[in-house]
């Protein structure tokens, strides 16, 4: 009662008010508006404050700000503006504390402008109101706007927080930023703070520098949750996979339990390699967080890229809830893995459930269009993808659209419609035409498709491997050598061919060419003994698939080795019987190895998935999911 008193007296005489009420009525309208406001009485409580306005009475800073959370919490912007135009009525300037209040609610509001012309009228200014302004800027993005209130901020004197370096470190577009603001950091003392350095982490990691990232995680002299979660993800992204589990294993001896948003960038480095079985311990963590959104699409996209279409198709079906990058997620990993049919079945049941597609979603669809040859249905859906939901096509799209064209023999279309394309067509997109050209056989086109995408990316060495590739199809070896020729000459090195295969939780890496395993004594002998099963019962190698200028025997000899082929021995060497075979490859499969690995499924009665680049590959019982239109 006191203090209510006691601001009715302070305020009155500033406002030049006079007051017809007694000092027991105006406490009694104070207590009626503080009421209504503890009761998130919105209508009532404004009704009660214009009767304090018209008497010239104010309550208290902590009822004015009840009344703005309130309003902040139902959404009631107006009402907030009716708040804030009471504080500065008459020339009354609030105390700081509840213009802070105020343009934070502004902030949440996404009203900048406002909250940043409160922030103009300010008298004096605090850290809370610095960082309220800079926190808002840099997550809407404004990032240069962040950085000058830091600088205005320091040249007034006030000392940033660890929410203000927190926050403006997130606005960061370079390292020179990031190396400025790190050292006002150890100069304020607040390195060790948990929110600092995770936010340090993160910002390196979005810069693509997680050794630096790394560098301020080891110098934390104790560990925490969030930290921890910021450093792996960060080596995720950054696709990093081996370094992000590598911690994972050094979080959980530290004694730490992982949170979903560490088992999210765990999930995501299991992806990266095709870690089925490192990614299926992780599930085991997942099941406490059974119904979360985020890890179940994760352990979906997990599934489809490790080959498992069981075990993805189980866990999207037991999701109880579904959003548009669930089924994304789920029609994409279809349609990479062969299952093209099912793919546009299962977006048919995407629509009839009412959730919109986004342009990832159409990517699926035509990738699955493409991958089956499905050339009306892609036309299709290209085709309606803006009048039925909005989306513009975008690169990815008519790369599918080019692809699919390709594939079909309809190089024309496929070359009128990437100089239709709305957006310029990018490396990508001339390789995709070019990698048409070889299924086709077309050098010419191939030849311009080439020439467009080194204008672009002059180091690509695929693109040099791919046109050589299609000159030693035609046995034109001058033509190859004068390709590899001019790579040394720019210093462009081919890719080797690398194939992976995970066994007993270790990873085992075969190049073509390499005797550096410990068992290729092994790995040899059994692939020596399955190619001559293989031809006993029909195996001719595709000798067209060499890249070299040999004859007979050494072109055999040459597509011997090709890595997958001895990942393949080496997991029918130490996997269990009736186990899947699963292999990575870096390099796309080769039409040879295609034909071996439909065989061997066969003759070793054994189901075998191969990841390249493009696509997955399902071989069983003499057959590829792929249909062979790859």
């Amino acid at each position: 009662m006191k203090s209510v008193m006691r601001k009715i007296k302070v305020l009155g005489p500033v406002l030049n008010l006079r007051c017809s009420y007694s000092s027991s009525d105006q406490t009694l309208l104070v207590n009626e508006f503080t009421r209504f406001c503890y009761q998130r009485n919105i209508p009532r409580a404004l009704k009660a404050m214009d009767s304090l306005q018209s008497h010239g009475i104010w309550a208290d800073c902590e009822t004015y700000s009840e009344l703005i959370k309130c309003c902040l919490s139902q959404r009631a912007v107006h009402e907030g503006n009716l708040v804030c135009r009471h504080l500065y009525f008459n020339g009354h300037q609030p105390m700081m504390f509840l213009v802070n209040v105020l343009m934070n609610m502004y902030v949440k509001f996404n009203l900048l402008n406002d909250a940043h012309h409160l922030f103009d009228k300010m008298p004096e200014r605090n850290v809370v109101s610095w960082t309220t302004m800079i926190s808002a800027y840099s997550k809407c993005k404004i990032h240069n706007k962040a950085l000058e209130l830091l600088v205005l901020m320091l040249r007034e004197g006030v000392r940033p927080n660890v929410y203000t370096y927190s926050s403006v470190l997130r606005s960061c577009n370079g390292m020179s930023d990031v190396r400025m603001i790190h050292c006002g950091i150890i100069k304020e003392g607040l390195e060790s703070d948990v929110f600092v350095r995770s936010a340090l982490i993160d910002v390196f990691a979005k810069l693509g520098e997680p050794e630096d990232a790394l560098s301020v995680f080891d110098e934390m002299v104790t560990g925490d949750g969030i930290v921890w979660n910021s450093i792996i993800g960060g080596f995720a992204q950054n696709n990093k996979s081996d370094e992000a589990l590598k911690l994972f294993k050094r979080m959980k001896i530290a004694g730490f339990t992982a949170e979903q948003a560490t088992l999210t960038s765990v999930l995501r480095a299991c992806t990266g390699l095709a870690l089925l079985e490192l990614g299926m311990q992780v599930h085991v963590h997942i099941f406490k967080y059974d119904q979360d959104l985020i890890l179940n699409n994760a352990l979906v996209d997990m599934y489809c890229k490790s080959g498992s279409l069981e075990d993805a198709r189980r866990v999207f079906s037991q999701m109880k809830e579904r959003d548009v990058i669930s089924w994304s997620t789920m029609i994409s990993g279809l349609a990479q893995n062969g299952y093209s049919e099912e793919a546009l079945k299962l977006f048919e049941s995407m629509k009839s459930s009412g959730t919109k597609p986004n342009y990832i979603t159409i990517v699926g669809v035509l990738f699955a269009c493409s991958h089956a040859g499905l050339l009306e249905d892609g036309w299709y859906h290209f085709r309606s993808m803006k009048k039925l939901y909005g989306i513009d096509p975008r690169r990815e799209h008519y790369g599918c659209m080019i692809d699919l064209l390709g594939k079909a023999g309809k190089l024309d279309d496929a070359v009128k419609l990437l100089h239709e394309m709305e957006c310029e067509p990018d490396a990508v997109t001339w390789r995709t035409l070019l990698g048409a050209c070889r299924v086709q056989g077309n050098m010419v086109l191939a030849e311009y498709a080439a020439k467009k995408v080194i204008e672009l990316d002059p180091e690509d060495a695929g693109t040099y491997t791919l046109l050589s590739n299609i000159y030693a199809n035609s046995q034109k070896w001058d033509s190859v050598e004068e390709i590899r020729t001019r790579m040394r000459d720019i210093g462009i090195k081919k890719e080797p061919g690398c194939s992976w295969i995970e066994v007993g939780k270790q990873i085992h890496a075969f190049i073509i060419g390499d005797k550096s395993h410990p068992q290729i004594v092994e790995v040899n002998k059994k692939l020596n003994q399955l190619i001559h099963r293989l031809i006993g019962i029909g195996y001719v190698p595709e000798t067209n698939f060499v890249l070299h200028d040999l004859e007979g025997e050494q072109m055999e000899d040459s597509l011997r080795h090709h890595s997958e082929k001895l990942a393949l021995a080496f997991g029918l060497l130490t996997l269990p019987i009736g186990k899947v075979i699963r292999i990575r490859k870096n390099l796309r499969i080769c039409g040879d190895c295609h034909v071996f690995f439909k065989l061997a499924s066969k003759l070793e009665n054994r189901s075998i998935v191969i990841r390249d680049p493009i696509r997955y590959h399902h071989f069983q019982d003499g057959k590829c999911s792929c249909g062979d239109y790859w």
